[in-house]
This record gives C-alpha cells, sequence and structure tokens, in this order.
C-alpha cells in the first residue's frame, strides 16, 4: 500500500544542523574556541564565515524592541529576541560559505575535537554528539587521548591532529572542507519567450546551421555541464517528466526570474549557469571566462558589458545561495533578476558591449547573422 503524503516532495537543498556546511569546535574553554575561530577566520577572509555561539550573561530581559544599528562601512549590531530554530538560522546562515558552532552549546553536524586535560568531564558529557569528528586539537602536544574516546571511537588516533598553534594548517583543513561542498554548475538555457518584437520563436533562429537553442546548449555542455532547457508548462506540448533535458516553469508567468527558480526547485544544490538565446555573440571563450571567474561566495557570477551600468541577468551563474534571495525578492513582488543581482553581493566579469548584444527584431537578426558570417 502506498502511504500517503500530505505535502509535495520538493529536493532540498542539502543543509547541516543550522547551516549548509557548519562544524561545531567543543573540548576545551569557550575563550579558547572563539579565539580559535577568530585566528582562522583571518586566514579564510576569501569566504563568508560566521561564528554560532550562545550568550554567557546570566539574566537577560526580553527585548520589546529589536534594534538594527547599520554602520556606514557596512557592519550591522542586531539585538532582538528569539528562540533557536533549526529553520530560521539556515535561512540566517544560507549565505555563508562555513558556519562555526561553539560545540560546548549547540550540537553540529561536523566536530573538531579539541583536547584539554582540563575538560575531560565536559568531553565524556558530549560523547553522543561526537559522531562526524573531521579532526583533533590538542592544547599541549603531549595531551593523552581519553581512554572512553579510544574505547568508544577505536580509530580516533588515525584521525588528522594538530597543535592549538598550528592556526596555518588548521585553517588549511578547513579550507578543504569547504572547497568539498562547493556546488556543481550546471547549465539553463531560456526558451519559451513570447518574442514579441522578433515575431517568431527568437531560440529557434538560425545564426549557426541550427536553432539558436540548441547551439547555446551544445556551448554549455562543451563545458561538461550537464544542461537543460527551461521551457513553459505548454511547450513541446508535453510533461516536464517527458523530456529529461527540458525543466518546466513552476513559477508561471514571471518570464527568466521563474525559470531561474523552477531550476533551483529542481535542484537547489547546483550552480545554475542561465544563458538566454537571443545574444548569439556570446561564444565559447565567454563562457570559459565566467566560469574562470566564478566566485561561489558571492550570491552570483555575472557579465557586465563595460559601458553597461547593470550587470547582465542572462549570462550569470547563480549560486544556491541565491535561491533564497530570489524568493524574498518574490515575495516583495519583484520578478526582476537584474534587481536581485544589482542589490545583492555579487561577482563582476567585465566584458565589451559588443558580446552582449540583445538581438530582438528581424532587422537586428538579419545584421547579426551577417556579421557573424564575416
Amino acid at each position: 500500500m502506498t502511504k500517503h503524503r500530505k505535502h509535495t516532495n520538493l529536493e532540498r537543498r542539502n543543509n547541516d544542523n543550522f547551516a549548509p556546511n557548519e562544524i561545531a569546535i567543543l573540548g576545551t574553554n569557550c575563550d579558547v574556541i572563539s579565539d580559535l575561530v577568530s585566528k582562522i577566520s583571518q586566514k579564510l577572509a576569501n569566504y563568508k564565515l560566521a561564528y554560532f555561539d550562545a550568550s554567557h550573561a546570566k539574566n537577560v530581559e526580553k527585548n520589546s524592541l529589536s534594534e538594527y544599528v547599520f554602520h556606514h562601512e557596512g557592519n550591522v549590531q542586531i539585538t532582538t529576541s528569539g528562540n533557536i530554530n533549526k529553520f530560521q538560522q539556515r535561512l540566517d546562515f544560507a549565505q555563508f560559505d562555513y558556519v562555526f558552532i561553539n560545540g560546548n552549546h549547540y550540537q553540529g553536524a561536523k566536530q573538531i575535537l579539541i583536547l584539554d586535560e582540563a575538560k575531560e568531564a565536559s568531553v565524556l558529557k558530549r560523547l553522543e554528539q561526537l559522531d562526524r569528528i573531521q579532526f583533533v586539537v590538542k592544547l599541549k602536544s603531549e595531551t593523552k587521548y581519553f581512554d572512553f574516546l579510544e574505547e568508544k571511537y577505536p580509530q580516533i588516533k588515525n584521525i588528522t591532529c594538530y597543535t592549538i598553534d598550528e592556526v596555518d594548517q588548521i585553517a588549511n583543513h578547513i579550507n578543504n572542507l569547504i572547497q568539498e561542498k562547493i556546488a556543481p554548475v550546471k547549465g539553463l538555457v531560456l526558451v519559451g519567450g513570447k518574442s514579441t518584437r522578433m515575431g517568431t520563436d527568437k531560440s529557434e533562429l538560425n545564426y549557426f546551421g541550427k536553432p539558436q537553442k540548441e547551439y547555446v546548449k551544445i556551448l554549455l555542455e562543451n563545458q561538461n555541464l550537464e544542461t537543460f532547457y527551461s521551457v513553459q508548462p505548454f511547450d513541446f506540448a508535453r510533461d516536464d517528466n517527458s523530456n529529461d533535458d527540458e525543466i518546466s516553469d513552476k513559477f508561471i508567468n514571471l518570464g527568466p526570474f521563474g525559470g531561474i527558480c523552477s531550476a533551483f526547485q529542481k535542484d537547489p544544490n547546483a550552480a545554475w549557469f542561465v544563458l538566454a538565446t537571443d545574444v548569439p555573440f556570446v561564444n565559447e571563450e565567454i563562457i570559459q571566462l565566467v566560469l574562470k571567474h566564478r566566485n561561489p561566495s558571492k550570491a552570483a557570477t555575472a557579465i557586465q558589458g563595460k559601458g553597461k551600468d547593470f550587470p547582465e541577468p542572462l549570462i550569470t551563474i547563480y549560486e544556491p545561495k541565491a535561491y533564497p534571495i530570489l524568493l524574498q525578492y518574490l515575495a516583495q513582488g519583484y520578478s526582476c533578476p537584474r534587481k536581485m543581482l544589482i542589490n545583492s553581493d555579487i561577482e563582476i566579469v567585465e566584458i565589451d558591449d559588443t558580446f552582449i548584444r540583445n538581438i530582438n527584431t528581424p532587422e537586428e537578426f538579419e545584421v547579426a547573422k551577417n556579421e557573424l558570417k564575416n
């Protein structure tokens, strides 16, 4: 008998307990943990990092007013009331590459165990939380492994071990853990637009001996990107599941914005290289240039013409962290991917304007086709 499912079974972003990528540090006092996190973060300044800790204040009154204090340099201090809620924390931490957790207070999906003889009892109390130790740090090189650790985890001495002063090596280890979870890139070719000014489907125009949608798909596939067509639900007169290389819009009548969100709904753990079919001067070198300058720490990596004021939203790699941002804009009544890019932390790749000309009318098509022949 098939089990009744009350809600749609959606693909979910791969999250740890509180963030997409987290590690808890435990086994010593809180000052040592926060000091280590501070030193590591200075070595990994090219990433977006966060530290998740508990207040050590004994008595705190509930705030009747939430205060947000912004500094002109970009820092913000927030004082508000709220309980720990993994769903809220995942939203708060969605934009971070890595989150360090004070494991004395909260349990992380992965752990760094610090061996401190003075805290043996504390480690014993949290023994069951040590289920994915990434490496061990000794406060003193001569510190021995506790007997109960070896009994519970016979292989613990085979795990990489550092001393607390080996900050460079620890930071490098963390760097590798971050790199392991960088999202793969997939391709998304936007087709099925209204093409009102052209009078015919722009994705079917022939510049290079085949429909432009096929040419664009090949451009992306030549970079080893698994690539899909973004189509409207009524395109090709068949269901979304009937063709493996199509993603049917689930966000209806939102244009490219809906296509991008639909791709993330299909795979929220991939970055999506979005490419329109009305920019025929985009070639393999430009695709390679965007991939070369991809910055997974940003929300997106976008092309911008040197003579333009704004990025091109349809020649862009959108990272998984862009998905919740897009949905936040949608919740405010905006369905313009460019607006999201302009107001987000993104990587800009500048190129000559001529490579990103939009071809929108029959006259422009004839001119572009002749230029491309030459």
